[in-house]
């Protein structure tokens, strides 16, 4: 590696992105496999392996010379690679936080600026085309640049131009090879370089992570599917409404002030606001075929995001000094994300050496690689959380289009259209035409399956004629220019509830449910995000888009109306994506809250610590992030033991139940066979219901013949129907929405729901304790065929596996490949719904499809005493020894000592690199 580099100018790069000879991207990573295989040692060339493999490594210790530094900036490294850095001024501070970020992470950056650009297929050939096209329709990039040009802030956009300086310092003089190993590998089939880094880069990402967290967006597609298959009353119970009777909102209390009309904490609802079930059901019944080729299309867009659907989830609590053994308040987080390699978040150190007008910050935490700053974590004075909230802050909208424009209100209004070129690496470029309405991009446009959309649809009278088809349109907030990149740094620098609530105001998308403690024993919570309000429905089904008796007013709810709470009386403010507050609230957040499991289980072991007269330790908050308990079970198995089963192996694996806790350790085979059972209760009650859009690619069911076309059995009675949706995303998923649905219909033991279907050797059920012995047979037999007729030899681990995956390269290809950059499998604890959120998809299977991505526990006012722990490592270089080394201490639950003032940042340094002037 270079000793010495010089900075460069953050202006734009062009990519040639052309090969000598034209292959498809399954031929390209063939090669790569070949390449790969040698580079890890596994084939032949000793030599070759060692030096193309430590060509990436960053420097660490000595000096390097950037130009453009004031001063002086150590980066001092502890045992994991976690590295605190030290200067004088702010652009240093982030122009050192690009260069060391690009040190260790480079490739990840590159890959996620491409994908919000829409420009994957650059790197990665026509393979990426598609994903590419439905990108640069949402026009992340455009909407990032407009930001940076229009609403920024001056010192933003210092910050933003220092950090792309210094991530490009590292980038100066640097081939692929000494950039990432993956850079080698892609170099054999594409002459691909890698551009200099933009402010703007940094910028998209936040509309990466907006998409990832954008709300109900699945739902409102799955429950449009529904319409083919079930009626509304049915589509009803799938969607039950919220049990606040059991499980609370995150704020207690609290209303709008009819004085002030501002949100009070202290005030009390007058009455509820009335807000029902709202669907425009008449106008978009019957429009599977272009919803479904649209969730198709999100099935698409790189796992890097995240998986969509319900288990996108967190969990944060805070609690009071006066219940907590340190006398100031604790707090916890851990966001819930795809399983990733390297993970989403960098452990990192921020620090002035004396703070100062010129140097401002003195911060830790969680940061993005790619964006300066830190997202969760705490300063001097404060600490601060993150969960989704989950508002609905996307709608789609049926467009009749007619030429070169759309209806809207009896009159043919001009689209607003871009050209798009997307360049492809060993091929042709291609080019696209983005059509916008009032209400958005045309996002059905990317599908060859939209293009006659809603033939079939039985809408309303007042709806248009449907001959042509209708089209989607997707109205989404973050397509508008926002103030996010300001809150970051404004909640790096907030020194209070009043500056903290301030830089929450800014925080527009995605939004978040933020928690807050501080240094004087306060803590507090501020529901923040730029949230529309809705002329008509309730964004739980498409709207129609012809009329302006629909769409969004122009404002969205006042921030002084969103919910807060400073210091309420219990002591403590949970958050694990449960509604923020009750249904008196008058402002319709959304209709799709989680159904608050976690939540309601964080709260009650903090009462249960708390009314038996303890303290709340560090480790107390520890023990709850792990907290693996299953309520689905709870009410479950007292109801599984009463069922009289004769197979004698079938009652083998039902004596698992007995006496079981309902918690789900790695080691349980009671918890293997309960989550068997309920896969399969879930499967025969509901999934074989479900439209086969909905449904696990690839599973095949008999469907009546008028609900569907193909081949008819010889009654010409059936047909059989196969799935189509990613086994991570098609329902029934198994999350605690299904918890809610199926306790809804416990009392109900002859509901049409719990009749199922004659399968194979199976017999039809008619009612509940049918439905739940055939499951619990089904069950006993599938985990035979997975772990074995002994049932002494089964345990959940087994069939909950986490297997960490090297973005792009370790996701598609052949297993060599895989083989290479990838890690795991790890038997896993914990599960859907439970605190330790190891989530999988009950219709897909058990493996692990979604993680607590990080955890920490903030000690507040004694910052040193803090621990943290991170999915992977600080490392994305795939041989380095920080490329994996905290997973085995996630999967145990265990947290490394978090060090954040000077004294303690020196006594755990390992290494320490000056960037030098």
């Amino acid at each position: 590696m270079p000793a010495n580099t010089t900075a460069s100018s953050g202006t734009t790069g062009s990519t040639g992105g052309k090969t000598g000879r034209k292959k498809g991207r399954r031929a390209r990573l063939i090669v790569i496999v070949l390449v790969l295989a040698l580079v890890a040692g596994i084939g032949y060339g000793a030599f070759w392996s060692v030096s193309t493999v430590r060509a990436s490594y960053p420097q660490t210790t000595g000096s390097i010379k950037i130009d453009g530094l004031d001063g002086n900036v150590d980066v001092k490294r502890d045992s994991y690679g976690i590295p605190q850095l030290y200067a004088d001024t702010d652009a240093d501070l982030f122009r050192a936080q690009g260069f060391v970020q690009a040190q260790d992470r480079f490739w990840e950056m590159d890959v996620r600026r491409h994908m919000t650009a829409g420009r994957l297929s650059e790197m990665f050939g026509s393979g990426q085309v598609d994903t590419d096209s439905f990108l640069r329709t949402l026009g992340w990039r455009k909407v990032a640049q407009e930001e940076y040009d229009n609403v920024l802030s001056a010192d933003t956009k210092k910050n933003l131009q220092a950090y792309a300086d210094g991530v490009n310092a590292y980038l100066k003089g640097r081939d692929g090879k000494d950039i990432s190993v993956e850079y080698a590998a892609l170099g054999l089939t594409n002459d691909y370089k890698p551009d200099e880094w933009t402010p703007v880069d940094s910028v998209a990402w936040l509309k990466a992570m907006a998409w990832d967290l954008r709300g109900n967006m699945q739902d409102e597609i799955d429950r449009s599917l529904m319409t083919s298959r079930l009626d509304a009353k049915k589509i009803e119970d799938l969607y039950p409404p919220y049990p606040y009777k059991k499980h609370k909102p995150i704020v207690e209390g609290g209303a709008i002030s009819s004085v002030t009309g501002k949100f009070d904490p202290a005030a009390t609802p007058s009455s509820s606001s009335g807000l029902g079930s709202d669907t425009v059901q008449g106008a978009t019944e019957g429009v599977s075929t272009q919803l479904a080729s649209l969730s198709d299309t999100l099935d698409q867009i790189p796992a890097l995001l995240g998986p969509n659907g319900n288990g996108i989830g967190s969990n944060s609590w805070v609690v009071s000094g006066q219940y907590t053994t340190t006398g100031k308040p604790l707090l916890a987080n851990d966001p819930h994300l795809a399983p990733q390699l390297p993970s989403l978040w960098y452990q990192m150190g921020l620090h002035c050496r004396e703070i100062s007008a010129k140097c401002q910050y003195d911060t830790a935490g969680y940061t993005f690689s790619g964006m300066p700053g830190v997202i969760i974590g705490h300063n001097q004075d404060i600490a601060w959380g993150f969960t989704n909230l989950g508002a609905d802050v996307t709608d789609l909208f049926l467009e009749k289009v007619s030429g070169d424009g759309y209806l809207y209100d009896g009159k043919i209004k001009p689209f607003t259209t871009r050209e798009e070129t997307i360049k492809v690496a060993g091929g042709k470029s291609r080019t696209i035409t983005v059509r916008e309405t009032n209400n958005g991009p045309l996002v059905s446009d990317r599908s060859s399956e939209l293009e006659t959309v809603g033939q079939k649809a039985p809408v309303g009278n007042s709806a248009p004629d449907r001959a042509d088809g209708y089209a989607v349109a997707l109205k989404w907030t973050a397509l508008d220019p926002g103030k996010s990149m300001d809150a970051v740094f404004e909640l790096n620098r907030a020194k209070d509830f009043k500056s903290f609530r301030a830089a929450a105001e800014h925080f527009e998308v995605p939004s978040q449910n933020l928690i807050y403690a501080d240094t004087k024993n306060n803590i507090g919570y501020q529901a923040p995000g730029k949230i529309p309000v809705r002329l008509q429905g309730d964004g739980t089904m498409p709207s129609p888009g012809w009329s302006s008796e629909y769409g969004w007013k122009k404002d969205p709810i006042p921030f002084e109306e969103l919910p807060y709470e400073y210091n309420p009386k219990r002591g403590y403010i949970v958050t694990a994506n449960q509604p923020v507050i009750d249904e008196k609230y008058p402002h319709l957040l959304t209709k799709d809250w989680g159904y608050g499991t976690r939540s309601q289980r964080i709260n009650d072991l903090i009462q249960s610590k708390i009314k038996g007269g303890g303290k709340i330790s560090t480790e107390d908050m520890q023990k709850m992030q792990m907290d693996n308990t299953s309520e689905i079970a709870a009410l479950l198995v007292p109801e599984l033991m009463k069922i009289n089963i004769s197979d004698k192996s079938v009652r083998e694996a039902q004596k698992l139940l007995e006496g079981w806790d309902y918690t789900q350790e790695s080691d349980s085979a009671a918890a293997a066979y309960f989550n068997a059972v309920w896969r399969n209760i879930l499967k025969l009650a509901f999934g074989n219901k479900l439209p086969k859009e909905m449904r696990v690619k690839g599973e095949c069911i008999n469907v009546p013949r008028a609900d569907s076309s193909g081949p008819v059995d010889e009654q010409g009675k059936l047909v059989r129907e196969c799935g189509r949706r990613d086994a991570d995303t098609a329902q029934p998923d198994g999350g605690d929405r299904w918890y809610q649905v199926v306790a809804n219909l416990m009392d109900d033991p002859n509901s049409d729901w719990w009749k199922s279907s004659r399968s194979g050797r199976d017999t039809a059920t008619e009612n509940r304790d049918q439905l739940f012995a055939r499951a619990m047979t089904d069950a006993r037999w599938e985990l035979t065929a997975k772990l074995g007729k002994d049932i002494t030899t089964w345990s959940w681990g087994r069939l909950h596996q986490l297997t960490l995956k090297n973005q792009t390269l370790g996701t598609e290809g052949p297993g060599l490949l895989q083989r290479v950059l990838n890690r795991g499998p790890w038997n896993i604890g914990g599960g859907e719904a439970a605190v330790n959120a190891t989530g999988w998809n009950a219709a897909g299977g058990y493996d692990v499809v979604w993680v607590p991505s990080m955890r920490m526990v903030v000690n507040v006012g004694d910052w040193d005493k803090s621990r943290w722990i991170n999915l992977t490592g600080a490392s994305g270089h795939a041989f380095a020894a920080h490329y994996t080394d905290q997973t085995d201490k996630w999967v145990k639950g265990e947290l490394l000592d978090w060090s954040f003032g000077t004294n303690a940042v020196t006594k755990s340094t390992t290494d320490t690199l000056t960037l030098k002037p």
